[in-house]
Formats: C-alpha cells, structure tokens, sequence
C-alpha cells in the first residue's frame, strides 16, 4: 500500500510542477474573430446583429447545427429549401432579402473613407424600423454621423431611415445603394412607403 500512495504523490507532485508551465508557449485562438471581408452573407448577419440574434440561438431556434448557420454568414452557403424558409419565417424576411446568391458571391467590401466607431447608444437610445441599415452599420462599424457624411445627408435624415422607418427619396436610396454596395431594395426592405 505504501508504494500506491508514493504513485499518487509523485503524480501530484509532477502536476503541480507542469501547472506553473502551462499557457506559457504560443497560444492559438480556439475562433478567430473574422474581419470584414470574411463576411460573406452581410445582410444576414446584420439582421441577426440589429435584433440582438447570436448565431447559436438562431440555429438552436431552427433546429439545425450552429456550423451551418455559421456557414451560411461567414462562407456564404445557401441553405437548403426547407432551412431557408425556416430562416425567413423565424426573422420575417424574404429569401431574395436574406439569401440574395448575386450579392453573396460579390460580397463587396465597403470604401469607407476613414475609420468610423458604430456607437452603442445609437442602438439603445431609440427602438431601430430599419434592421437591416441599422445591422449593416454594426456589421461594419460604422457611426450614424460618419455614414450621413460621406453619403451626403444630414445625421438627422439617416436617423430617420434608421429608426422610424422613412424611405428616402430614389435619389437618396440610390447614394446609399453606391455606398454599402447593397441593392436598395434590399436595404430598404424595412421602409415603410
């Protein structure tokens, strides 16, 4: 018995030496936070962004695995028929909105000028009717004041499209259309006319 309990000491012992050294070499990132350009499905995240939607609750809210609606932001998967209209039930948009496979496969980056810091108080402050314009300026964190000024609009306007919901003049969706590389229609899918 004795040399049983000098066994569990010495691994004990060789435990807590080994303790001190781990985390000490180079240390990989389990998930790597993707960047812009990695986000191939923009408009999706950006409602799931703009409602407060993790990916894991959306997939467990659909029934299907968490890699697969990961798959479908950030590697631009098109889900099957019935995923899809599970997906556009559950989040209250078409699948042309959602699922548009011309913008996927562009999947342009915006040309912002400079860099912009999307502004939390932006969200919080005033209940969001666009999700998709609000969710697009998380996605690619950006300031309502920036936006409005290298659209060409008054902070004030693009308040307006944000949270109650105007749809601007053609003229003003298509200033929009040019900067967040986004067909109007889809952007403006919330607006009510």
């Amino acid at each position: 018995m004795p040399n049983n309990q000098q066994e569990s000491h010495n691994i004990q012992a060789w435990s807590l030496i080994n303790r001190k050294y781990l985390g000490k070499g180079v240390r990989v990132k389990r998930f790597r936070r993707p960047q812009r350009c990695q986000i191939r499905n923009r408009v999706l995240l950006a409602v799931l962004m703009a409602n407060d939607i993790k990916l894991s609750r959306l997939a467990e809210e659909l029934s299907i695995s968490s890699r697969s609606v990961s798959a479908w932001v950030y590697e631009g998967r098109i889900p099957s028929r019935n995923n899809m209209d599970k997906a556009c039930r559950y989040l209250g948009y078409s699948a042309h909105v959602l699922f548009n496979e011309q913008l996927i496969r562009q999947s342009p980056v915006i040309c912002q000028p400079e860099p912009s810091r999307f502004m939390k108080r932006t969200v919080g402050s005033a209940e969001s009717r666009n999700h998709i314009l609000t969710g697009l300026c998380m996605v690619h964190d950006l300031s309502v004041t920036d936006v409005s000024r290298w659209i060409g609009i008054h902070p004030g306007t693009f308040r307006k499209w944000l949270h109650q919901g105007h749809c601007p003049s053609p003229s003003m969706q298509e200033k929009a259309e040019r900067f967040f590389r986004i067909p109007r229609g889809i952007l403006f899918a919330d607006c009510k006319e």
